[in-house]
Protein backbone atom coordinates (compact mmCIF):
# COMPACT_ATOMS: atom_id res chain seq x y z
CA UNK A 1 0.00 0.00 0.00
CA UNK A 2 0.90 3.32 -1.19
CA UNK A 3 4.04 2.37 -2.46
CA UNK A 4 4.72 5.31 -4.37
CA UNK A 5 3.69 8.77 -4.39
CA UNK A 6 4.56 11.99 -6.24
CA UNK A 7 5.88 15.81 -5.27
CA UNK A 8 6.11 18.48 -7.62
CA UNK A 9 7.47 22.21 -7.35
CA UNK A 10 3.95 23.48 -5.65
CA UNK A 11 4.73 20.85 -2.94
CA UNK A 12 8.88 22.36 -2.27
CA UNK A 13 6.86 25.95 -1.91
CA UNK A 14 4.04 24.26 0.43
CA UNK A 15 7.06 22.87 2.84
CA UNK A 16 8.71 26.56 3.36
CA UNK A 17 4.89 27.83 3.63
CA UNK A 18 4.65 25.51 6.42
CA UNK A 19 7.73 26.29 8.04
CA UNK A 20 7.70 29.62 7.19
CA UNK A 21 4.37 29.90 9.40
CA UNK A 22 5.24 27.75 12.37
CA UNK A 23 9.16 28.99 12.67
CA UNK A 24 9.67 31.71 10.26
CA UNK A 25 12.41 29.92 8.65
CA UNK A 26 12.70 28.91 5.11
CA UNK A 27 14.14 25.74 3.66
CA UNK A 28 17.49 26.83 1.84
CA UNK A 29 17.94 26.49 -1.63
CA UNK A 30 19.69 23.36 -1.86
CA UNK A 31 16.54 21.42 -0.48
CA UNK A 32 13.91 22.35 -2.62
CA UNK A 33 12.13 19.52 -4.35
CA UNK A 34 12.18 18.39 -8.15
CA UNK A 35 9.37 16.83 -9.65
CA UNK A 36 9.09 13.62 -9.38
CA UNK A 37 7.62 9.96 -8.45
CA UNK A 38 9.11 8.90 -5.34
CA UNK A 39 9.49 5.00 -4.92
CA UNK A 40 11.09 2.82 -2.03
CA UNK A 41 14.45 3.44 -1.35
CA UNK A 42 14.64 6.44 -3.16
CA UNK A 43 15.92 9.99 -1.16
CA UNK A 44 12.46 12.12 -0.53
CA UNK A 45 12.05 15.36 1.52
CA UNK A 46 10.93 15.05 4.98
CA UNK A 47 9.99 17.31 7.94
CA UNK A 48 11.46 17.07 11.45
CA UNK A 49 12.88 18.81 13.85
CA UNK A 50 15.72 19.72 14.74
CA UNK A 51 17.10 21.82 17.93
CA UNK A 52 13.14 22.20 18.28
CA UNK A 53 12.40 23.95 15.17
CA UNK A 54 11.09 22.63 12.11
CA UNK A 55 13.82 21.75 9.24
CA UNK A 56 13.12 20.03 5.85
CA UNK A 57 15.72 17.20 5.30
CA UNK A 58 16.23 14.65 2.77
CA UNK A 59 15.96 10.76 3.87
CA UNK A 60 15.74 7.36 2.07
CA UNK A 61 12.28 5.50 1.94
CA UNK A 62 12.24 2.55 3.64
CA UNK A 63 13.86 0.53 6.74
CA UNK A 64 16.43 -2.45 5.95
CA UNK A 65 14.33 -5.24 5.52
CA UNK A 66 15.16 -7.71 9.20
CA UNK A 67 15.44 -10.81 6.94
CA UNK A 68 19.05 -10.24 5.43
CA UNK A 69 18.77 -11.89 2.38
CA UNK A 70 15.50 -9.48 1.52
CA UNK A 71 16.83 -7.17 -1.09
CA UNK A 72 13.15 -4.97 0.08
CA UNK A 73 12.96 -2.82 2.21
CA UNK A 74 10.29 -1.55 4.63
CA UNK A 75 8.30 1.48 3.45
CA UNK A 76 4.86 1.04 5.79
CA UNK A 77 3.71 0.68 9.16
CA UNK A 78 0.56 -0.02 10.36
CA UNK A 79 -0.72 2.77 12.67
CA UNK A 80 -3.22 0.90 14.74
CA UNK A 81 -0.15 -1.35 15.61
CA UNK A 82 3.10 0.62 15.08
CA UNK A 83 3.24 1.01 19.10
CA UNK A 84 3.30 -2.61 19.31
CA UNK A 85 6.48 -3.21 17.28
CA UNK A 86 10.10 -3.51 19.06
CA UNK A 87 11.46 -2.36 15.91
CA UNK A 88 9.17 0.22 15.47
CA UNK A 89 8.39 1.89 18.92
CA UNK A 90 11.33 3.73 19.76
CA UNK A 91 10.93 5.82 15.96
CA UNK A 92 7.47 6.28 17.03
CA UNK A 93 7.96 7.83 20.25
CA UNK A 94 10.86 9.69 19.81
CA UNK A 95 11.50 10.12 15.62
CA UNK A 96 8.50 11.46 14.41
CA UNK A 97 8.09 13.29 10.82
CA UNK A 98 6.13 14.13 8.20
CA UNK A 99 6.46 13.20 4.43
CA UNK A 100 5.06 15.78 2.11
CA UNK A 101 3.27 14.86 -1.37
CA UNK A 102 1.40 16.16 -4.21
CA UNK A 103 -0.39 12.92 -4.22
CA UNK A 104 -0.31 9.14 -4.25
CA UNK A 105 -0.96 6.03 -6.52
CA UNK A 106 -2.50 2.96 -5.85
CA UNK A 107 -3.69 -0.01 -8.10
CA UNK A 108 -6.97 -2.20 -7.95
CA UNK A 109 -7.37 -6.08 -7.99
CA UNK A 110 -7.56 -5.75 -11.56
CA UNK A 111 -4.11 -3.58 -11.69
CA UNK A 112 -5.42 -0.40 -12.81
CA UNK A 113 -3.68 2.70 -11.87
CA UNK A 114 -5.36 5.41 -9.79
CA UNK A 115 -3.85 9.02 -8.22
CA UNK A 116 -4.96 10.29 -5.03
CA UNK A 117 -4.56 14.25 -4.09
CA UNK A 118 -6.58 16.61 -1.47
CA UNK A 119 -9.76 17.76 -2.82
CA UNK A 120 -8.61 21.24 -2.68
CA UNK A 121 -4.85 20.53 -4.16
CA UNK A 122 -2.91 21.52 -1.07
CA UNK A 123 -0.04 19.09 -0.52
CA UNK A 124 -0.70 16.17 1.29
CA UNK A 125 1.17 15.39 4.57
CA UNK A 126 2.02 11.70 5.35
CA UNK A 127 2.45 10.60 8.88
CA UNK A 128 5.59 8.88 9.37
CA UNK A 129 9.07 8.17 11.47
CA UNK A 130 12.64 7.53 10.89
CA UNK A 131 15.80 5.74 12.62
CA UNK A 132 19.19 6.55 11.44
CA UNK A 133 20.55 2.88 10.07
CA UNK A 134 24.55 2.84 8.74
CA UNK A 135 24.99 6.35 8.98
CA UNK A 136 22.05 7.82 7.24
CA UNK A 137 18.49 8.54 8.25
CA UNK A 138 15.26 6.46 6.74
CA UNK A 139 11.66 7.02 7.27
CA UNK A 140 8.46 5.08 6.80
CA UNK A 141 4.97 5.88 5.95
CA UNK A 142 2.22 5.51 8.45
CA UNK A 143 -0.82 3.48 6.72
CA UNK A 144 -4.39 3.45 8.13
CA UNK A 145 -7.76 1.64 7.13
CA UNK A 146 -9.44 3.38 4.17
CA UNK A 147 -11.72 5.99 4.18
CA UNK A 148 -14.98 6.36 1.49
CA UNK A 149 -12.80 7.66 -0.95
CA UNK A 150 -10.29 4.80 -0.96
CA UNK A 151 -11.81 1.88 0.14
CA UNK A 152 -13.30 0.71 -3.40
CA UNK A 153 -9.53 1.00 -4.53
CA UNK A 154 -7.81 -0.37 -1.77
CA UNK A 155 -8.30 -1.18 2.17
CA UNK A 156 -5.01 0.77 3.16
CA UNK A 157 -4.00 4.61 3.06
CA UNK A 158 -1.46 7.02 4.52
CA UNK A 159 -2.29 8.06 7.62
CA UNK A 160 -2.47 11.90 6.36
CA UNK A 161 -2.49 14.87 8.63
CA UNK A 162 -3.78 18.47 8.54
CA UNK A 163 -1.77 21.36 8.88
CA UNK A 164 -2.92 22.27 12.02
CA UNK A 165 -1.31 18.94 13.25
CA UNK A 166 1.94 19.17 12.16
CA UNK A 167 3.15 20.78 15.65
CA UNK A 168 1.65 18.48 17.01
CA UNK A 169 2.97 15.13 15.38
CA UNK A 170 6.64 16.82 15.16
CA UNK A 171 6.63 18.20 18.83
CA UNK A 172 4.28 16.58 21.14
CA UNK A 173 4.17 13.34 22.60
CA UNK A 174 1.19 13.41 24.18
CA UNK A 175 -0.50 13.55 21.05
CA UNK A 176 1.15 10.75 19.53
CA UNK A 177 -1.88 7.78 20.08
CA UNK A 178 -4.79 9.66 19.40
CA UNK A 179 -3.30 11.15 15.71
CA UNK A 180 -2.39 7.59 15.58
CA UNK A 181 -6.16 6.61 15.37
CA UNK A 182 -7.48 9.58 13.33
CA UNK A 183 -9.17 8.71 9.62
CA UNK A 184 -8.11 11.47 7.61
CA UNK A 185 -10.14 13.54 5.06
CA UNK A 186 -11.92 12.28 1.75
CA UNK A 187 -9.81 12.59 -1.29
CA UNK A 188 -10.27 12.82 -5.35
CA UNK A 189 -9.26 10.15 -7.61
CA UNK A 190 -8.34 10.06 -11.32
CA UNK A 191 -7.60 6.74 -12.60
CA UNK A 192 -4.16 6.90 -14.69
CA UNK A 193 -4.88 3.67 -17.09
CA UNK A 194 -3.68 0.02 -16.23
CA UNK A 195 0.03 -0.41 -14.74
CA UNK A 196 1.72 -3.23 -12.40
CA UNK A 197 2.69 -1.86 -9.25
CA UNK A 198 6.35 -3.77 -10.29
CA UNK A 199 6.67 -1.48 -13.71
CA UNK A 200 8.83 0.61 -12.38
Amino acid sequence: MCGRYYVDDETAREIEKIIRQVNDKLIAEDKLIAEREVYPSAMAPVIVAKNKRLAAEEYRWGFPHFDPDKKSVIFNARSESVMDKRMFKESILHRRCIIPATGFYEWNKDKDKFFFRSKNNQVLLFAGFYSRFEKEDRFIILTTQANESMVKIHDRMPLILEPEEVEQWIFEDVATESILRKKPKELDREIKGQMSLFDY
